[in-house]
Formats: structure tokens, C-alpha cells, sequence
């Protein structure tokens, strides 16, 4: 169990991390275009480079539609995916495993993995054309989110017997 420990704090700083660096990047993004700063516009193409410098950092179409539902949902929500992936990994480093709070962590994972990548290309399908590959993302959110599911459904089992224990005690 120590091995477990040690790999999942190393996995939830990692996770943790990268969460805060797609926010970073997506607040940048958001800054940058609304602000005009840091950015060369070239016929279609949009480019923000990185700050205080000539850099490219993001290439992108130069409309709305695409800067919102190509860019921003998509960095957005792997920020959320990265923040809820953390949270997975923070359970199994807790003294006690079979807890509600870490239950909780597992489903919010697990339903944010199910439902919104099919809803979030769902409505951006509206506004943007979607790429074929996208529905392999898809599809291993939707495994991930599965995997996550029963080993949240062991929890709660743990759970119940965790407590049945402690009736007997």
C-alpha cells in the first residue's frame, strides 16, 4: 500500500499541475484576445504569441465561433478533467479509502468523463465542424468514465462493509 501512496501523490501533483496550466493557458488565451495583446492577425489565421515576446504560443482561426468551441471549451474542460483526475488521485492516498468524500471525487470523475464530452461536441457541433478523431476521444472518456464508475461502486461496497464492521465493534 505504500507503493500505491507514493505513486498517487506523484500522479496528483502531476495532474494538479497540469490543471493549473491549462488554466493558465486558457485564461492567457482569453486576456489575449479580448485584450488585442500579444496578437498578429494573418488573413484567417490568428496568432498569440507568448508574453513579452515574438514567440508564436497559439495558432488559431480568426473568428469567435472557432476561438470558443475549437480553443476555449476544449482547454477549459481538460482543465476540469485535470482537476477531477487529481481528486481521483488524492483518494488513494488518504489514510481511509472507503469514505464518502472519496466517493464523491469518484463520481463527479466519472460523470463529468460520461456525459460531457458528448455534450460539449454536441453543441459545438452547431458552430464549428467537428473533426472525425474527436469520437475516439470520445469513446475513451466514455471507457475511462466506465473504469471510474465500478471502481466507485467497489468503494461504496467498501463502504457498507466498512460500516456493518464497525457496528459489530
Amino acid at each position: 500500500m505504500k507503493k500505491t501512496k507514493i505513486i498517487s501523490k506523484i500522479l496528483y501533483a502531476l495532474t494538479r499541475s497540469l490543471a493549473w496550466i491549462y488554466l493558465v493557458i486558457g485564461l492567457y488565451g482569453i486576456f489575449a484576445w479580448i485584450t488585442k495583446t500579444n496578437i498578429k492577425t494573418a488573413g484567417t489565421t490568428t496568432i498569440i504569441n507568448y508574453p513579452f515576446t515574438d514567440v508564436s504560443f497559439l495558432i488559431l482561426d480568426n473568428n469567435l465561433s472557432y476561438f470558443l468551441f475549437a480553443f476555449l471549451i476544449p482547454v477549459l474542460s481538460y482543465t476540469l478533467f485535470f482537476w477531477l483526475l487529481s481528486n481521483v488521485f488524492s483518494v488513494f492516498y488518504q489514510n481511509k479509502l472507503f469514505t464518502q468524500p472519496n466517493i464523491k471525487h469518484l463520481k463527479r470523475f466519472y460523470l463529468a468523463n460520461i456525459i460531457l464530452p458528448m455534450v460539449l461536441v454536441a453543441f459545438s457541433s452547431f458552430f464549428i465542424e467537428i473533426e472525425k478523431g474527436i469520437f475516439i476521444i470520445i469513446a475513451l472518456h466514455l471507457v475511462l468514465g466506465i473504469f471510474i464508475f465500478i471502481i466507485s461502486e467497489i468503494f461504496n461496497q467498501g463502504l457498507s462493509l466498512q460500516n456493518e464492521q464497525d457496528l459489530y465493534i
